[in-house]
């Protein structure tokens, strides 16, 4: 089999292979194909969820309140917002740590795709999860005028626990920033 100047050099440990216990270490990265082929099933059900809470705006927009319609729209932006979530992970979870998907050139790769690595997806996991979490604590608001009433779905304590694990949420993605920044190399850039 001979070499054509298109095929990559490869070092000579990646041509011969690995030994039996390096090869079942990186081989054993495949175990978590079945965790991203459930999240997609995951991904689908969320897309029937999608539908459903349509149709019923659809069909209730003519007697339901502003409010209602309001509350509604969150639910439909929380489960985009949700799908999202569970791309980023799936994509980048796959390309990050099972194998490359090639999609360099795509006219469809995600642009945030080509500079992903464990880093870029930690911080980019806790922006989602702040953004999903503040659509529950604004729905929650919303509805907080009938506190203290016998058909409220909220207690005070309910909305402010809600309030302060927000705040946690944003402290440790905060935190998680602060912490992969320190872990970038720092550069000095002189301007001679």
């Amino acid at each position: 089999m001979s070499m054509s100047a298109d095929d990559p050099v490869l070092p000579p440990r990646v041509r011969r292979g690995l030994r039996p216990l390096p090869q079942l270490i990186f081989s054993s990265r495949w175990l978590q194909l079945p965790l991203y082929i459930g999240l997609i099933v995951a991904q689908g059900v969320y897309v029937i969820l999608f539908l459903k809470e349509l149709w019923h705006l659809v069909l209730g927009a003519m007697r339901f309140s502003e409010q209602e319609i309001m509350l509604v729209v969150l639910g439909l932006i929380d489960v985009v917002m949700i799908s999202n979530l569970l791309i980023m992970v799936i994509v980048g979870g796959y390309e990050t740590f099972v194998s490359r998907l090639d999609l360099e050139g795509h006219p469809d790769q995600p642009e945030w795709l080509s500079h992903v690595n464990a880093s870029v997806l930690k911080i980019k996991l806790a922006m989602a999860i702040i953004g999903i979490s503040s659509i529950h604590l604004l729905r929650t608001f919303i509805e907080a005028g009938a506190l203290g009433t016998s058909g409220a779905k909220y207690t005070e304590t309910g909305v402010m626990w809600q309030a302060i694990i927000h705040t946690i949420f944003i402290l440790s993605a905060l935190g998680i920033a602060g912490v992969e920044r320190l872990g970038q190399p720092v550069y000095a850039a002189k301007d001679h």
